[in-house]
């Protein structure tokens, strides 16, 4: 049967979580009771496959948040109440479509049970009675609707779930401070370009870099937000421990996108890592003569990955070790999985505080990083 199925691959996922991401497997909710489940049939008018009905009985939903368990794409898992909740809003959507648009889009016996949460995307079960696809799994997509094909039913989804877990970083599972994430690593592309490539003219017709920096400029906070525990151990570590880090993140980027090739890049990270003050930046200068021509090459050679480490290099150089760790941090994630684990090593591994919220940013007193508008909101809540 398809719910024994159900009941092992939740054992697979349980224990790989409690091993791997202890604090993903704590957000998950205990069982639901049959009544609540019941209940939930009878407001929706439709029978819940029993694939669902045993996924819930293991474990109803997970906490919303950051450290929610998420499947491999991106969606939360819904509680009961949720389900509900979120069946009905898509049905409300859909209300005045067609019989034949309607099934494309939202069929009013689509049940959503893993939710997207920034937008309605999310997954969908098929719960239209009769049907061979009862039971299948789907994913709404706002855009263009709903698009089954994913399992024939939950269980065979959560067994392949397992299995992606079980993989580790082969199967996307990655994890960090105790939390899972879903992370892929584009694919770099070829390498071209020589450490012998000469220089272009001062007067070249080449785009101009952004050399509006300085290390005195201040960040958003809203570039550390997203970097969650990282980004609020940044905001609290000394600054000099955080130009380190900016540091050895600028130097794996080059590496990383092949601009360390260069001798004017090597150099400059050289001169970075003896502390060595670079020298004012101008548009003619060799530097940023050779990342002005890398970015057209790049652009050539539709390699997105070294045009941006070529033109956040010059912020790294010159400008704030903040702004520079939240570059670095932006183009690593799109080419390692373990971009975290590197930031948190080049920060010196030091204990990881929790996940920010309003109150630490409104509360927090660093002249490099402007967190006035929290600040206002907390003042104002302390009346």
């Amino acid at each position: 049967m398809t719910s024994d199925l159900v009941q092992d691959s939740w054992n697979r996922i349980d224990e790989w979580l409690r091993e791997h991401a202890p604090r993903t497997f704590a957000t998950l909710g205990p069982p639901a009771g049959q009544e609540e489940i019941a209940t939930a049939e009878r407001e929706l008018g439709v029978a819940f496959p029993p694939d669902l009905v045993a996924s819930l009985l293991r474990h109803n939903g997970a906490l919303d948040g950051a450290e929610a368990f998420r499947f491999s794409t991106h969606d939360r898992l819904l509680t009961v109440s949720e389900i509900v909740g979120d069946t009905r809003f898509m049905r409300g959507i859909a209300e005045d479509l067609d019989e034949e648009e309607a099934e494309h889009y939202w069929h009013h016996a689509y049940l959503k049970f893993g939710s997207y949460g920034s937008t309605a995307d999310g997954l969908t079960i098929d719960c239209r009675p009769g049907q061979d696809s009862y039971g299948a799994i789907g994913r709404f997509f706002d855009e263009t609707g709903t698009d089954f094909g994913r399992a024939d039913s939950l269980g065979g989804y959560l067994a392949e779930l397992a299995d992606l877990l079980e993989s580790g970083q082969a199967g996307g599972a990655v994890t960090f401070n105790g939390r899972l994430f879903w992370e892929r690593a584009r694919p770099l592309r070829a390498e071209w370009g020589s450490a012998d490539d000469p220089l272009p003219a001062p007067n070249a017709q080449l785009p101009e870099l952004d050399l509006s920096c300085s290390p005195t400029d201040v960040l958003h906070v809203g570039g550390l937000d997203g970097l969650e525990e990282l980004g609020a151990l940044l905001a609290v570590l000394p600054r000099e421990q955080v130009a380190e880090a900016a540091r050895k993140q600028l130097r794996r980027v080059a590496v990383e996108t092949g601009l360390n090739k260069y001798p004017e890049i090597k150099s400059a990270l050289d001169a970075l890592e003896r502390g060595e003050a670079p020298p004012r930046p101008e548009q003619a200068g060799p530097l940023a003569l050779r990342l002005r021509k890398v970015i057209v090459q790049a652009n050539t050679h539709r390699d997105d990955h070294r045009r941006w480490a070529a033109e956040k290099m010059a912020h790294g150089i010159w400008g704030s070790p903040y702004r520079s760790v939240c570059e670095s941090a932006s183009i690593r994630s799109h080419l390692t999985v373990d971009w975290r684990a590197d930031l948190h090593a080049d920060l010196g591994n030091p204990p990881l505080p929790p996940i920010p919220d309003d109150r630490f940013w409104g509360t927090l007193r660093n002249p490099a990083i402007d967190s006035s508008w929290y600040a206002a909101q907390y003042a104002q809540d302390q009346g």
